[in-house]
């Protein structure tokens, strides 16, 4: 397990964003908001190097993103 300071930083840094996502989700009753949360607060304990971990995260917000932009 990588215990560098980047990786927790960037774990804490997409966890964060995860846990605001997820609050607001379920505060204004929406799913894709919520299960988006969900997953960016959990997925950073599997992923080890900080790099990864940044650009999964930003492939969700940009799948959140299209998917809202589309009407879901």
């Amino acid at each position: 397990m990588d215990l560098s300071a980047e990786a927790l930083f960037a774990g804490m840094v997409v966890s964060t964003l995860g846990l605001g996502l997820f609050c607001y989700g379920k505060k204004a009753s929406r799913l894709p908001q919520t299960l988006t949360g969900m997953v960016l607060m959990g997925y950073p304990m599997f992923v080890q190097s900080p790099t990864p971990m940044l650009a999964i995260g930003a492939a969700l917000l940009a799948t959140l993103w299209i998917s809202l932009r589309m009407g879901y």
